[in-house]
């Protein structure tokens, strides 16, 4: 794992998003994928509910980034009490690309060219530091849940089942 001052396109996105937001860390590159919380964890050497899930559903067609603690699952009911929503799903990883410019494994809290509402699980502020992806499947940077409230202009509440 290290610290890298060159960057993929979507990982520069974040990178340039996080700066302009003020954050004030870094973002490290890891030589393994990261595919899923599991992996992540192993690659960082934290708990698996230290990993920071982005997930993107569609909310009565409307995109939401959720982000929730890596062992956790989305409570969809919640979710549309939440919002006064009918219909909530989650999105595909092509319409994420294809809108967003990311890939699943890679899909961070910043750095998207449009607002997203965003909510964040409650559970994520039982950890000084959360590890959230930057924009690639190798990349990640670490938050604190205070600082991921700031940057993200998150909704805290209890998103989980």
């Amino acid at each position: 794992m290290s610290s890298n001052q060159h960057y993929t396109e979507e990982v520069q996105r974040v990178w340039d998003a996080l700066k302009s937001l003020g954050y004030s860390g870094e973002i490290f590159v890891s030589d393994h994928t990261i595919f899923t919380v599991e992996d992540a964890s192993k690659a960082i050497g934290v708990p698996e509910e230290q990993i920071l899930k982005s997930l993107i559903f569609l909310v009565d067609g409307e995109p939401v980034l959720l982000l929730m603690s890596g062992p956790n699952k989305v409570d969809i009911k919640k979710v549309r009490n939440h919002l006064g929503a009918r219909k909530v799903k989650m999105a595909g990883a092509e319409y994420i690309e294809e809108n967003f410019g990311y890939k699943i494994g890679g899909v961070p809290p910043v750095g998207y060219d449009v607002k997203i509402k965003t909510l964040i699980d409650e559970d994520v502020q039982k950890y000084e530091v959360l590890w959230a992806a930057a924009g690639n499947d190798h990349a990640f940077f670490p938050v604190s849940p205070d600082e991921l409230v700031r940057l993200t202009e998150g909704l805290v509440c209890d998103l989980k089942k």
